[in-house]
């Protein structure tokens, strides 16, 4: 039997799959289900056909699984706002799905067994505030009709909401959709923001421009025991707990000592390098080295008080290669994009001979492929935590202890 576009075809779900997917089979073919749960009995309709699987929606549930509860959004559908992947799994089920995400991609691409990932001791913990109202920046999308909305599941079809339920409750508030009689007829997107510093602000995006609505061009964000001035456009934590979450795992699995040296890679407006900065004192040396101008620029404006942190404005990869940045270094914190770190930068990172390696990962995939990496260099994951900094969703943030010695 082969699958075809928009075919309807019953079946029973299997195991969790990275992407907010359950795997399914239907006379041998592999079926990537949404909306659905494991055990579960659905009908399912095919959205797309690949050659070796197809994916499709649970439309209608015929048999359902303990875990799952009514998603609180009305958009949280098949062919709908493709947003969020878990609305229908209970909160702490869905921290249990994620747990056995991360295990799986460990296992398949890191290269462990099963006694390697229990002595781990993996659990995915929740931070505070709940599954909803979290998210302080939120990106819609306009569609022709100038209505800002969020897109269907992997396509570019806009979705007019009246409201986004993950949205922090100052951005909620915004007058930016079509339900409060707002349009955009000449943005291609509109970029909303409210921090932890308790600045709102909302810029339209066009054509490469972009055009500040409503709100500072800087805005503040508190994380570290600091405060921090960026502009909308830097990168920061979507979470509100999340920069403090990340920065006490980082510090207390590497344990960062008076007099060390460390580097910050991907170090962003200089989060972890500001933290590691007040473990190693005066007599200490922080490194950072980032890509992206708005980052450098912010990392330069931000420590500028702490003349232990030198900004490296370079790729990783380029600056580890060219030796912009040397050794000796006691502590290194990565914090790659969702790409992963690679192989390359994995190999200079062990080179340089550090006691320890923190490694903050958006991806598990990108992360366990990481991990092989270190693992064939003779080095081996003493730890490991995770944390749900983006409730509702298929994602999960992870904190890894890397040391030397198998």
């Amino acid at each position: 039997m082969s699958l075809e576009e928009a075919e309807r075809v019953e079946l029973t779900v299997a195991a969790v799959a990275p992407g907010g997917h359950c795997v399914a089979r239907v006379d041998g073919q592999v079926v990537f289900v949404r909306h659905a749960l494991p055990g579960e009995r659905v009908l399912v309709e095919v959205t797309e056909v690949h050659r070796g699987f197809v994916r499709a929606d649970a439309v209608t549930v015929l048999a359902a699984a303990p875990e799952r509860v009514t998603p609180p959004c009305p958009y949280a559908r098949p062919g709908r706002c493709g947003g969020c992947d878990l609305q229908h799994v209970a909160p702490d089920a869905q921290l249990r799905w994620k747990e056995a995400v991360v295990r799986e991609q460990l296992i398949r691409l890191g290269g462990l067994d099963e006694a390697g990932c229990d002595a781990l001791g993996l659990r995915v913990s929740a931070l505070p505030g709940g599954p909803l109202g979290w998210r302080s920046r939120v990106r819609y999308a306009v569609d022709a009709a100038g209505r800002a909305g969020l897109l269907k599941h992997r396509s570019h079809e806009v979705v007019p909401v009246d409201r986004c339920l993950i949205a922090h409750p100052a951005i909620q508030e915004l007058p930016v959709l079509a339900a409060a009689g707002v349009s955009w007829p000449e943005a291609e997107a509109v970029e909303t923001v409210a921090t932890t510093g308790g600045d709102v602000a909302v810029t339209a995006v066009a054509a490469g421009s972009s055009r500040r609505v409503s709100g500072p061009e800087r805005v503040r964000e508190r994380a570290a025991g600091r405060e921090w001035v960026l502009p909308t456009s830097s990168f920061w934590q979507v979470h509100p707990a999340a920069a403090d979450t990340l920065v006490d795992a980082v510090l207390e699995l590497t344990d960062p000592r008076p007099g060390e040296r460390a580097w910050d890679l991907y170090g962003g407006a200089g989060l972890f390098a500001a933290a590691l900065a007040d473990r190693v004192g005066e007599t200490g040396r922080i490194t950072l080295v980032e890509a992206a101008g708005d980052g450098v620029t912010a990392a330069r404006e931000n420590l500028r008080d702490l003349p232990a942190v030198e900004v490296v404005a370079a790729r990783v990869e380029t600056a580890l290669a060219r030796r912009r940045v040397t050794g000796p270094v006691d502590v290194v914190v990565l914090d790659p994009p969702r790409t992963g770190a690679g192989a390359r930068v994995v190999r200079d990172v062990v080179a340089a001979g550090p006691r320890a390696v923190a490694y903050v990962a958006c991806d598990p995939a990108a992360f366990a492929r990481d991990v092989r990496v270190f693992t064939g260099l003779g080095w081996r994951l003493a730890a490991l935590r995770g944390y749900d900094l983006f409730p509702m969703t298929q994602h999960v943030e992870l904190v890894g202890l890397l040391l030397p010695g198998r």
